[in-house]
């Protein structure tokens, strides 16, 4: 059995109470599955290894190495977010490194592929039935509203990279797309070719002051909203 993404410390709880909901407790876990390591999908990995030593974590191999020693990436954060560090992503605990996989074009006999632009050691993975496992590559969408939207942090986001990722997306033809932000989307080419749109109309924003970025994409959408 295994989990994709497990998404920060401070949810941890909400984590087990949702495995509980479907009868599932950690110590069921077998695998996880990780997209990248930006800690609102890995952040807590090493806290539940901890505390379920038997579980095996799969990342890419650029982000291995983080796992193992989360100290660079948590100081660099800390700079970041301040005070609110631990309000938002809790304990950042090291993953003992005969606990992580690398993985390769084949995972868990899911078929794994990368797909930067979002981040540049981002994976997905793509079961038989054509379920994508997307983590960021697709966007994030907050159903049953339509918009996608481009999480687009620096200083990895690449757009060439993440339109190159969104065309080996299409190529595999998945019929679901399995969101951690949020749920699962039916909708494929559509919500792929919003969030292609998106990503060339947001980045041609480029030069205006952060209130009329704000109000441009506001707008835009506020329009996807309405559909």
């Amino acid at each position: 059995m295994a989990l994709f993404d497990c998404g920060p410390a401070t949810c941890v709880d909400a984590l087990k109470a949702g495995l509980r909901a479907r009868g599932i407790e950690l110590q069921d876990l077998r695998h996880l599955l990780l997209s990248h390591i930006h800690f609102d999908h890995a952040g807590a990995a090493g806290v539940l290894v901890r505390e379920h030593p038997g579980l095996r974590v799969h990342v890419s191999a650029v982000g291995a190495p983080h796992l193992v020693d989360p100290s660079r990436l948590e100081a660099s954060a800390r700079r970041l977010y301040g005070d609110t560090f631990d309000e938002l992503w809790g304990e950042l605990a090291s993953v003992p490194e005969a606990n992580v996989d690398v993985v390769g074009e084949r995972v868990l006999g899911l078929e794994c592929f990368p797909a930067p632009g979002h981040a540049a050691h981002h994976v997905c993975y793509l079961d038989a039935g054509g379920t994508l496992y997307a983590g960021d590559a697709v966007g994030v969408r907050i159903q049953p509203h339509a918009a996608v939207l481009p999480p687009t942090p620096p200083p990895e986001f690449d757009l060439d990279e993440w339109l190159s990722s969104l065309d080996e997306i299409e190529r595999r033809a998945p019929t679901r797309l399995a969101l951690v932000h949020f749920g699962v989307a039916d909708d494929v080419g559509r919500h792929v070719d919003e969030l292609r749109r998106r990503l060339h109309e947001w980045v041609a924003l480029e030069g205006r002051t952060e209130a009329e970025f704000a109000e441009a994409a506001s707008a835009d959408v506020g329009d996807g909203l309405e559909e």
